[in-house]
């Protein structure tokens, strides 16, 4: 590591004041010109994408969230129309809550929940912690979520909202309305409603695809609104849809610099000049520190406690879109890139001791920001700030790590705010398309999630095979194997189902040695 080789691999991007610092990446003087040619394709490859190209062969459609921060380049004026309406719509509904115009049972909302899972809760969660709370000091409403169907980890979300319940807003995200882990907590929340003597549709607002199962239903029930989910947005490219920017909007977040953020990042990633393209730097030394086949994982650092998600932000983006078995010519390939991540320098005390000197099956991404607060700042000690010891750490660690010869990448942002998360989530978006072309898969389609959906439900159905056997031979007792080959199941499924049906009461248990000849009744 040299001055030299940091003059020549730090990029200042003055207009969006972000700068992307590669000098730690150890790639050769010639591979940037050496990938060039590649890079020219992933160029031509993005063009057509954002001109309206069928992206998702599976699915037979486009991939426009690019259009979400610049309607007048969606393909048709009808597009471009919806978008705009969309926006113009979400604000104008946060302002009617935020007024009382729009209210519960008690007066104004005070409380959001919102039900949703994947892309539907991880990029809303980011912007809420990410820029919650700011300046103002209180939220215009208080944001809470459904993020999985564990029924305790819904209880306790339901525990704090406590007698706020009359005071809740909630938001029901799902773009076929059939997702089960969504679908479970509408159901949960419905309940505890209607337990408190509260009417669902004066609560209840509906983020999901035209004519879904949630869209019927929550024109049956009349709830308070409903907002579109297209089928070109992706849920982990939703962010800047209703999707995130209806919560983020009712919290009292500044949506527009959110999507202005974005825009201008887009702008700046359009640019078909590698050294001039933050988005194709940051893919080809993703290309470089992987070998071009997810060889290494990507460890992502940011000294900002408000940007505690980003990590889990970027797990589904990257891993989702890059996560291939094949690539677009049908060859075996199994791509992708592990993300893992929490914030420093938290993580100084957890496992920058492996990174250091342990397997060095990783590259480093570190996200430095410049501001520490607003106002002033405690020295605490003399001539030095708690932000001062941040940026100590982080550049103590990173000289750290390149002493051992572990990469690393610096992106360097002024703040975080409305526009500094836009651009990021921007960028990143756009790193992930170009990347895919590079190695040639396709980032917009997820058949390995829809596997797993449909195992799930096999769990299900074997679920009710064995309990209605069981209720049918009231008093009979059956081993796993033998309840198993009844109905025609697994008999290890069999054995994992009988024994959370046990744990909760749903059957008894008699424990016998081994362990695989305990037997199970209707309880």
């Amino acid at each position: 590591m040299t001055w030299s080789r940091f003059k020549t691999h730090c990029h200042p991007y003055p207009a969006l004041g972000l700068t992307l610092d590669l000098s730690r990446i150890p790639f050769p003087d010639d591979f940037l010109a050496s990938i060039e040619p590649r890079m020219q394709q992933a160029f031509a490859d993005m063009a057509a994408l954002e001109k309206g190209a069928i992206a998702n062969p599976d699915e037979q459609r486009m991939v426009g969230h690019y259009w979400l921060r610049a309607p007048q380049l969606a393909p048709t004026p009808e597009l471009a129309a919806e978008i705009t309406a969309t926006l113009a719509a979400v604000k104008a509904f946060a302002a009617k809550v935020h007024r009382g115009e729009i209210h519960g049972p008690a007066g104004k909302f005070r409380e959001l929940l919102v039900i949703g899972i994947g892309g539907s809760a991880l990029g809303p969660q980011l912007a809420s912690h990410a820029l919650g709370g700011q300046k103002a000091g209180r939220d215009k409403l208080r944001v809470h979520f459904f993020d999985n169907t564990d029924p305790d980890g819904m209880d306790y979300v339901l525990k704090e909202i406590g007698r706020k319940l009359r005071q809740t807003l909630v938001l029901v995200i799902s773009k076929s309305g059939s997702t089960a882990e969504t679908r479970n907590g509408m159901l949960e929340a419905a309940a505890a409603f209607k337990a408190a003597g509260l009417e669902v549709p004066r609560h209840f607002v509906a983020v999901t695809g035209a004519g879904s199962k949630l869209d019927q239903l929550a024109i049956a029930e009349n709830w308070l609104a409903r907002f579109p989910m297209w089928d070109w947005v992706g849920g982990r490219t939703s962010e800047l849809s209703a999707v995130g920017l209806l919560p983020a909007a009712l919290q009292g977040i500044k949506i527009d610099q959110l999507l202005a953020g974005a825009a201008a990042m887009d702008k700046a990633t359009r640019q078909a000049s590698l050294g001039a393209n933050p988005a194709a730097l940051l893919a080809a030394m993703w290309y470089f520190a992987t070998d071009g086949c997810g060889a290494k994982d990507m460890v992502v650092l940011p000294y900002k406690d408000r940007l505690l998600l980003f990590s889990r932000y970027l797990q589904q983006l990257v891993m989702e879109s890059l996560g291939k078995e094949r690539d677009l010519k049908g060859n075996i390939v199994n791509q992708g890139i592990a993300v893992y991540g929490n914030k420093g320098s938290t993580d100084q005390h957890a496992y920058v001791q492996q990174l250091r000197e342990g397997v060095p099956n990783f590259f480093v991404t570190f996200i430095e920001v410049l501001k520490d607060r607003e106002g002033d700042s405690l020295e605490v000690e003399p001539g030095s700030t708690s932000g001062d010891f941040l940026q100590g750490f982080f550049l103590g660690t990173r000289a750290a790590l390149t002493e051992k010869n572990r990469a690393s990448v610096t992106i360097t942002v002024p703040d975080v705010s409305p526009r500094t998360l836009g651009m990021l989530i921007a960028l990143y978006e756009r790193v992930v398309g170009l990347y895919a072309s590079l190695i040639g898969i396709n980032a917009y389609h997820q058949p390995g999630v829809e596997a797993g959906k449909k195992a799930a439900g096999s769990v299900i159905a074997l679920k009710l095979q064995l309990a209605a056997a069981l209720k049918a031979a009231p008093g009979q007792t059956f081993t796993a194997e033998a309840l198993a080959a009844q109905v025609g199941g697994d008999p290890e499924l069999a054995f994992k189902i009988l024994e959370h049906l046990a744990a909760n009461g749903a059957v008894r248990k008699t424990p016998r040695q081994p362990w695989f000849e305990s037997t199970y009744t209707q309880a």
